[in-house]
Protein backbone atom coordinates (compact mmCIF):
# COMPACT_ATOMS: atom_id res chain seq x y z
CA UNK A 1 0.00 0.00 0.00
CA UNK A 2 1.29 3.60 -1.19
CA UNK A 3 0.70 7.24 -1.13
CA UNK A 4 0.74 8.94 -4.43
CA UNK A 5 0.37 13.11 -5.18
CA UNK A 6 -2.37 13.11 -7.69
CA UNK A 7 -0.41 14.91 -10.69
CA UNK A 8 -1.24 12.70 -14.14
CA UNK A 9 -3.91 12.79 -16.03
CA UNK A 10 -4.19 8.56 -14.72
CA UNK A 11 -4.13 10.02 -11.32
CA UNK A 12 -7.18 12.60 -11.38
CA UNK A 13 -9.53 10.17 -13.61
CA UNK A 14 -9.01 7.75 -10.92
CA UNK A 15 -9.92 10.35 -8.17
CA UNK A 16 -12.99 10.66 -9.77
CA UNK A 17 -13.49 7.07 -10.34
CA UNK A 18 -13.20 5.67 -6.63
CA UNK A 19 -16.18 6.67 -5.53
CA UNK A 20 -18.19 4.37 -8.58
CA UNK A 21 -16.21 1.25 -7.11
CA UNK A 22 -17.39 2.50 -3.62
CA UNK A 23 -21.15 2.94 -3.89
CA UNK A 24 -21.68 0.60 -6.88
CA UNK A 25 -23.94 -1.51 -4.55
CA UNK A 26 -25.43 1.97 -2.78
CA UNK A 27 -28.65 2.92 -4.01
CA UNK A 28 -28.92 6.14 -2.12
CA UNK A 29 -25.97 7.22 -3.50
CA UNK A 30 -26.12 10.13 -6.42
CA UNK A 31 -22.71 10.42 -8.72
CA UNK A 32 -21.70 14.06 -8.20
CA UNK A 33 -21.15 15.31 -11.99
CA UNK A 34 -17.11 15.40 -12.42
CA UNK A 35 -17.05 18.94 -13.90
CA UNK A 36 -18.88 20.26 -10.21
CA UNK A 37 -15.65 18.11 -8.62
CA UNK A 38 -12.69 19.21 -11.03
CA UNK A 39 -13.85 22.86 -10.55
CA UNK A 40 -12.62 22.78 -6.90
CA UNK A 41 -8.91 21.88 -8.18
CA UNK A 42 -9.26 24.13 -11.07
CA UNK A 43 -6.76 27.24 -10.74
CA UNK A 44 -8.33 28.88 -13.25
CA UNK A 45 -11.75 28.38 -11.63
CA UNK A 46 -11.64 28.44 -8.07
CA UNK A 47 -10.34 31.82 -6.87
CA UNK A 48 -9.38 30.46 -3.53
CA UNK A 49 -6.02 29.32 -5.25
CA UNK A 50 -5.11 33.00 -5.45
CA UNK A 51 -4.37 32.91 -1.49
CA UNK A 52 -4.15 29.58 -0.92
CA UNK A 53 -3.17 26.17 -2.20
CA UNK A 54 -4.62 22.31 -2.74
CA UNK A 55 -2.93 18.74 -2.86
CA UNK A 56 -4.86 16.04 -3.72
CA UNK A 57 -3.10 11.69 -2.87
CA UNK A 58 -4.32 8.40 -3.52
CA UNK A 59 -3.49 5.29 -1.31
CA UNK A 60 -2.75 2.08 -3.93
CA UNK A 61 -2.58 -1.09 -2.80
CA UNK A 62 0.32 -3.66 -3.87
CA UNK A 63 -1.58 -4.59 -7.30
CA UNK A 64 -1.75 -0.48 -8.14
CA UNK A 65 -5.73 -0.73 -7.33
CA UNK A 66 -6.57 2.98 -6.22
CA UNK A 67 -8.10 1.87 -2.79
CA UNK A 68 -8.55 5.82 -1.06
CA UNK A 69 -8.16 9.47 -1.94
CA UNK A 70 -7.97 13.04 -0.14
CA UNK A 71 -7.54 16.86 -0.71
CA UNK A 72 -6.02 18.76 1.74
CA UNK A 73 -6.02 22.86 1.32
CA UNK A 74 -5.35 26.39 2.95
CA UNK A 75 -6.60 30.30 2.44
CA UNK A 76 -4.56 32.40 4.37
CA UNK A 77 -7.58 34.71 4.90
CA UNK A 78 -9.85 31.80 6.29
CA UNK A 79 -6.74 30.08 7.85
CA UNK A 80 -6.96 32.52 11.27
CA UNK A 81 -10.54 33.71 10.74
CA UNK A 82 -12.55 33.40 13.82
CA UNK A 83 -9.85 30.23 14.93
CA UNK A 84 -7.28 29.83 17.83
CA UNK A 85 -4.86 28.72 15.58
CA UNK A 86 -4.54 28.82 11.75
CA UNK A 87 -6.86 25.88 10.72
CA UNK A 88 -6.88 24.60 7.05
CA UNK A 89 -8.95 21.99 5.95
CA UNK A 90 -9.38 18.53 4.40
CA UNK A 91 -11.99 16.50 2.53
CA UNK A 92 -13.34 14.82 -0.77
CA UNK A 93 -11.88 11.78 1.20
CA UNK A 94 -13.37 8.36 0.13
CA UNK A 95 -11.51 4.87 1.09
CA UNK A 96 -12.16 1.36 1.33
CA UNK A 97 -13.06 0.13 4.98
CA UNK A 98 -9.43 0.33 5.83
CA UNK A 99 -7.86 2.07 8.60
CA UNK A 100 -4.20 1.80 7.50
CA UNK A 101 -5.30 3.69 4.03
CA UNK A 102 -6.80 6.15 5.49
CA UNK A 103 -4.56 7.04 8.20
CA UNK A 104 -2.06 7.14 5.37
CA UNK A 105 -4.21 9.53 3.91
CA UNK A 106 -5.23 11.39 6.91
CA UNK A 107 -1.24 12.30 7.84
CA UNK A 108 -0.50 13.25 4.41
CA UNK A 109 -3.40 16.13 5.16
CA UNK A 110 -1.92 16.92 8.22
CA UNK A 111 1.97 16.99 7.57
CA UNK A 112 1.51 19.12 4.55
CA UNK A 113 -0.68 21.41 6.44
CA UNK A 114 1.55 21.52 8.88
CA UNK A 115 4.79 22.69 6.24
CA UNK A 116 1.99 25.49 5.12
CA UNK A 117 2.08 26.78 9.16
CA UNK A 118 -1.22 25.14 9.85
CA UNK A 119 -1.72 24.12 13.77
CA UNK A 120 -5.56 22.26 13.39
CA UNK A 121 -7.60 21.27 10.07
CA UNK A 122 -11.33 20.91 9.62
CA UNK A 123 -12.90 18.11 7.30
CA UNK A 124 -13.87 16.82 5.61
CA UNK A 125 -15.20 20.43 4.24
CA UNK A 126 -14.92 21.95 0.73
CA UNK A 127 -12.18 24.15 -0.44
CA UNK A 128 -15.08 26.50 -1.01
CA UNK A 129 -18.08 27.55 0.39
CA UNK A 130 -19.74 25.89 3.23
CA UNK A 131 -23.02 25.04 1.14
CA UNK A 132 -20.90 22.38 -1.16
CA UNK A 133 -19.26 19.02 0.07
CA UNK A 134 -19.35 19.95 3.85
CA UNK A 135 -19.65 17.57 6.73
CA UNK A 136 -19.42 13.94 7.37
CA UNK A 137 -22.64 12.08 7.14
CA UNK A 138 -23.44 10.60 10.38
CA UNK A 139 -27.33 10.20 10.50
CA UNK A 140 -29.42 9.40 7.55
CA UNK A 141 -27.58 7.06 5.29
CA UNK A 142 -31.04 6.02 3.88
CA UNK A 143 -31.58 9.52 2.45
CA UNK A 144 -30.10 10.30 -1.11
CA UNK A 145 -28.09 13.65 -0.99
CA UNK A 146 -29.00 16.44 -2.05
CA UNK A 147 -26.95 18.57 -4.81
CA UNK A 148 -23.19 19.27 -4.27
CA UNK A 149 -24.12 17.62 -0.51
CA UNK A 150 -21.42 14.62 0.92
CA UNK A 151 -23.15 11.32 1.26
CA UNK A 152 -20.04 8.54 2.72
CA UNK A 153 -20.64 5.13 4.50
CA UNK A 154 -21.09 5.08 8.36
CA UNK A 155 -17.41 3.02 8.96
CA UNK A 156 -15.69 7.01 8.26
CA UNK A 157 -17.05 8.36 11.52
CA UNK A 158 -14.31 5.25 13.30
CA UNK A 159 -12.02 6.60 11.16
CA UNK A 160 -12.31 10.15 11.75
CA UNK A 161 -12.83 9.86 15.40
CA UNK A 162 -9.89 7.14 16.10
CA UNK A 163 -7.59 9.51 14.20
CA UNK A 164 -8.49 12.40 16.66
CA UNK A 165 -10.83 14.34 15.02
CA UNK A 166 -13.28 15.82 17.41
CA UNK A 167 -16.87 17.49 16.51
CA UNK A 168 -16.62 21.38 15.54
CA UNK A 169 -20.58 21.62 14.85
CA UNK A 170 -23.02 19.36 13.82
CA UNK A 171 -25.30 20.20 10.13
CA UNK A 172 -28.30 19.42 10.61
CA UNK A 173 -30.87 19.06 7.81
CA UNK A 174 -34.72 19.08 8.21
CA UNK A 175 -37.18 17.88 6.15
CA UNK A 176 -41.04 17.39 5.86
CA UNK A 177 -43.76 16.14 3.46
CA UNK A 178 -44.79 19.89 1.74
CA UNK A 179 -48.41 19.57 2.22
CA UNK A 180 -47.94 18.31 5.59
CA UNK A 181 -49.58 20.97 8.73
CA UNK A 182 -47.59 23.23 10.62
CA UNK A 183 -47.32 24.08 13.82
CA UNK A 184 -51.06 25.15 15.36
CA UNK A 185 -50.01 28.10 17.56
CA UNK A 186 -47.95 29.38 14.26
CA UNK A 187 -50.97 28.59 12.00
CA UNK A 188 -53.25 30.80 14.22
CA UNK A 189 -50.82 33.91 14.47
CA UNK A 190 -50.51 32.95 10.50
CA UNK A 191 -54.23 33.90 9.92
CA UNK A 192 -53.78 37.03 12.15
CA UNK A 193 -51.50 38.26 9.61
CA UNK A 194 -54.04 37.11 6.63
CA UNK A 195 -56.39 39.26 8.44
CA UNK A 196 -54.99 42.28 7.97
CA UNK A 197 -55.52 43.61 4.56
CA UNK A 198 -51.22 45.64 4.50
CA UNK A 199 -50.31 41.78 4.15
CA UNK A 200 -49.58 39.57 1.42
CA UNK A 201 -48.33 37.15 0.20
CA UNK A 202 -47.57 35.71 -3.46
CA UNK A 203 -44.72 33.63 -5.76
CA UNK A 204 -42.98 35.68 -7.88
CA UNK A 205 -43.91 35.07 -11.39
CA UNK A 206 -41.04 34.48 -14.47
CA UNK A 207 -41.99 37.84 -16.24
CA UNK A 208 -41.02 39.80 -12.61
CA UNK A 209 -37.69 38.02 -12.24
CA UNK A 210 -35.90 40.81 -13.09
CA UNK A 211 -36.86 42.49 -9.43
CA UNK A 212 -35.44 39.72 -7.67
CA UNK A 213 -31.73 40.24 -7.14
CA UNK A 214 -33.12 43.18 -5.13
CA UNK A 215 -36.01 41.67 -3.60
CA UNK A 216 -33.43 39.46 -1.90
CA UNK A 217 -30.72 41.96 -1.07
CA UNK A 218 -33.48 44.42 0.49
CA UNK A 219 -34.86 41.33 3.11
CA UNK A 220 -31.66 39.67 3.45
CA UNK A 221 -29.53 42.23 4.42
CA UNK A 222 -32.47 43.41 7.32
CA UNK A 223 -33.02 39.83 8.09
CA UNK A 224 -29.82 38.84 8.57
CA UNK A 225 -27.05 41.02 7.85
CA UNK A 226 -28.35 44.01 10.11
CA UNK A 227 -28.10 41.58 13.43
CA UNK A 228 -24.31 41.00 12.73
CA UNK A 229 -24.75 37.78 12.25
CA UNK A 230 -23.30 37.20 8.55
CA UNK A 231 -21.65 39.49 5.66
CA UNK A 232 -24.00 41.91 3.77
CA UNK A 233 -25.27 40.90 0.66
CA UNK A 234 -24.03 43.34 -2.28
CA UNK A 235 -26.04 44.08 -5.15
CA UNK A 236 -23.29 42.34 -7.41
CA UNK A 237 -23.69 39.23 -5.31
CA UNK A 238 -27.57 39.37 -5.32
CA UNK A 239 -27.38 39.25 -9.37
CA UNK A 240 -24.18 36.21 -9.36
CA UNK A 241 -26.57 34.50 -7.18
CA UNK A 242 -29.95 34.87 -9.27
CA UNK A 243 -27.99 34.85 -12.36
CA UNK A 244 -26.19 31.08 -10.64
CA UNK A 245 -30.00 29.74 -10.18
CA UNK A 246 -32.02 30.85 -13.21
CA UNK A 247 -31.47 27.86 -14.99
CA UNK A 248 -32.90 25.92 -11.76
CA UNK A 249 -35.75 28.25 -10.87
CA UNK A 250 -39.61 27.65 -10.60
CA UNK A 251 -41.37 30.63 -10.20
CA UNK A 252 -43.56 28.56 -7.68
CA UNK A 253 -40.82 28.18 -5.47
CA UNK A 254 -40.03 32.09 -5.18
CA UNK A 255 -42.04 33.53 -2.22
CA UNK A 256 -42.47 36.59 -0.81
CA UNK A 257 -44.13 38.34 1.55
CA UNK A 258 -45.08 41.69 1.86
CA UNK A 259 -46.47 44.98 4.17
CA UNK A 260 -47.79 47.92 2.12
CA UNK A 261 -45.99 46.49 -1.18
CA UNK A 262 -42.72 46.45 0.79
CA UNK A 263 -40.59 42.98 0.47
CA UNK A 264 -40.50 41.96 4.64
CA UNK A 265 -40.17 38.59 4.40
CA UNK A 266 -38.84 35.62 1.54
CA UNK A 267 -37.94 31.96 1.14
CA UNK A 268 -36.43 31.09 -1.90
CA UNK A 269 -36.41 27.56 -3.00
CA UNK A 270 -34.90 25.28 -5.70
CA UNK A 271 -35.85 21.65 -7.35
CA UNK A 272 -33.48 19.76 -5.95
CA UNK A 273 -31.72 18.49 -8.68
CA UNK A 274 -29.83 15.60 -7.85
CA UNK A 275 -33.26 13.91 -8.51
CA UNK A 276 -32.64 14.41 -11.92
CA UNK A 277 -28.50 14.34 -11.92
CA UNK A 278 -28.80 10.68 -10.26
CA UNK A 279 -29.64 9.83 -14.05
CA UNK A 280 -27.06 11.81 -15.88
CA UNK A 281 -24.32 9.20 -14.37
CA UNK A 282 -21.65 12.52 -13.64
CA UNK A 283 -21.31 13.56 -17.14
CA UNK A 284 -23.31 16.79 -18.32
CA UNK A 285 -21.92 16.24 -22.17
CA UNK A 286 -24.23 16.57 -24.66
CA UNK A 287 -26.14 13.61 -23.62
CA UNK A 288 -26.09 14.34 -19.93
CA UNK A 289 -27.91 17.66 -21.31
CA UNK A 290 -30.49 15.89 -22.79
CA UNK A 291 -31.06 13.41 -20.24
CA UNK A 292 -31.57 16.94 -18.15
CA UNK A 293 -33.81 18.49 -20.58
CA UNK A 294 -36.28 14.98 -20.63
CA UNK A 295 -36.06 14.85 -17.07
CA UNK A 296 -37.42 18.41 -16.12
CA UNK A 297 -40.16 18.41 -18.80
CA UNK A 298 -41.22 14.57 -17.35
CA UNK A 299 -41.36 16.16 -13.79
CA UNK A 300 -39.16 13.32 -12.46
CA UNK A 301 -37.87 15.54 -9.34
CA UNK A 302 -40.38 15.12 -6.26
CA UNK A 303 -38.00 17.30 -3.91
CA UNK A 304 -37.69 20.69 -3.10
CA UNK A 305 -34.79 22.18 -1.48
CA UNK A 306 -34.94 25.59 0.47
CA UNK A 307 -32.09 28.09 0.11
CA UNK A 308 -32.65 30.96 1.88
CA UNK A 309 -35.50 32.58 4.80
CA UNK A 310 -36.19 35.72 6.36
CA UNK A 311 -37.70 38.11 7.84
CA UNK A 312 -36.69 41.56 8.65
CA UNK A 313 -36.73 42.36 12.46
CA UNK A 314 -39.76 45.16 12.98
CA UNK A 315 -42.23 41.80 11.54
CA UNK A 316 -40.85 39.02 13.36
CA UNK A 317 -42.96 37.27 15.90
CA UNK A 318 -45.57 38.17 13.87
CA UNK A 319 -46.83 35.48 12.39
CA UNK A 320 -45.36 36.54 9.17
CA UNK A 321 -42.86 33.44 8.58
CA UNK A 322 -46.33 31.10 9.52
CA UNK A 323 -47.97 32.95 7.14
CA UNK A 324 -46.11 32.58 4.09
CA UNK A 325 -45.10 29.00 4.50
CA UNK A 326 -48.81 28.84 4.96
CA UNK A 327 -49.80 30.70 1.55
CA UNK A 328 -47.07 28.08 -0.12
CA UNK A 329 -48.69 24.86 0.96
CA UNK A 330 -52.49 25.98 0.20
CA UNK A 331 -50.40 26.74 -3.41
CA UNK A 332 -49.17 23.84 -3.15
CA UNK A 333 -52.72 22.00 -2.38
CA UNK A 334 -54.77 23.47 -5.19
CA UNK A 335 -52.56 23.72 -7.76
CA UNK A 336 -51.04 19.70 -7.16
CA UNK A 337 -47.24 20.84 -7.31
CA UNK A 338 -45.44 17.73 -8.64
CA UNK A 339 -42.64 18.44 -5.56
CA UNK A 340 -44.01 16.16 -2.71
CA UNK A 341 -40.95 16.43 -0.37
CA UNK A 342 -39.09 19.83 1.13
CA UNK A 343 -35.84 19.57 2.95
CA UNK A 344 -33.73 22.61 3.92
CA UNK A 345 -30.37 24.21 3.76
CA UNK A 346 -28.28 22.37 6.44
CA UNK A 347 -28.35 24.65 9.79
CA UNK A 348 -25.10 24.22 12.08
CA UNK A 349 -25.92 23.44 15.72
CA UNK A 350 -24.41 26.59 16.80
CA UNK A 351 -27.48 28.40 15.44
CA UNK A 352 -30.33 27.79 17.67
CA UNK A 353 -32.14 30.90 16.76
CA UNK A 354 -32.41 29.60 13.64
CA UNK A 355 -33.30 25.80 14.25
CA UNK A 356 -36.41 27.54 16.90
CA UNK A 357 -37.31 29.06 13.46
CA UNK A 358 -37.51 26.01 11.22
CA UNK A 359 -38.89 23.64 14.04
CA UNK A 360 -42.52 25.68 13.87
CA UNK A 361 -43.50 24.00 10.48
CA UNK A 362 -42.78 20.83 12.30
CA UNK A 363 -39.99 19.19 10.42
CA UNK A 364 -37.93 15.59 10.76
CA UNK A 365 -34.26 15.84 11.14
CA UNK A 366 -33.79 13.81 8.28
CA UNK A 367 -29.53 14.05 8.18
CA UNK A 368 -26.39 14.92 10.17
CA UNK A 369 -23.39 16.48 8.96
CA UNK A 370 -20.35 16.36 11.48
CA UNK A 371 -17.56 18.84 10.40
CA UNK A 372 -14.42 17.93 12.80
CA UNK A 373 -11.57 19.49 13.77
CA UNK A 374 -7.89 18.09 14.04
CA UNK A 375 -5.90 19.90 16.79
CA UNK A 376 -1.88 19.16 15.94
CA UNK A 377 -0.72 20.01 18.98
CA UNK A 378 -2.62 17.70 21.45
CA UNK A 379 -2.21 19.56 24.66
CA UNK A 380 -4.70 22.51 23.48
CA UNK A 381 -7.77 22.85 24.78
CA UNK A 382 -10.41 22.03 22.03
CA UNK A 383 -13.06 24.59 21.52
CA UNK A 384 -16.53 24.18 19.90
CA UNK A 385 -17.96 26.78 16.99
CA UNK A 386 -18.92 29.23 19.32
CA UNK A 387 -22.96 29.29 19.59
CA UNK A 388 -24.87 32.73 17.53
CA UNK A 389 -25.90 35.28 20.09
Amino acid sequence: MHLVEVQSHKDQADFLRLPLLLYKDNPYWVRPLDKDIENVFDRHQNKLFQDGDCKRWLVRDNQGETVGRVAAFFNRKAAKKGNDQPTGGMGFFECINNREAAFRLFDACKLWLQEQGMEAMDGPINFGNRDRWWGLLVEGFNREPNYLMNYNPPYYQEFFEAYGFQVYFFQLTYGRPIIAPIDEKLLRKAELVFANPDYRFEYLRKKDWGTLPDKIQSVYNRAWAKRGEMPELSAAQAKLMVRQMKPLLDEKLIWFGYYKDDPVAFFLSLPEVNQIFKHIDGKLNWLGKLKFVYHKLAGTNRKALGILFGVVPEHQGKGVDGAIIQAFRIMAENTKLSYQDYELNWIGDFNPKMIRVVEQINPQLVKRHATYRKLFDVTKPFKRMPILG
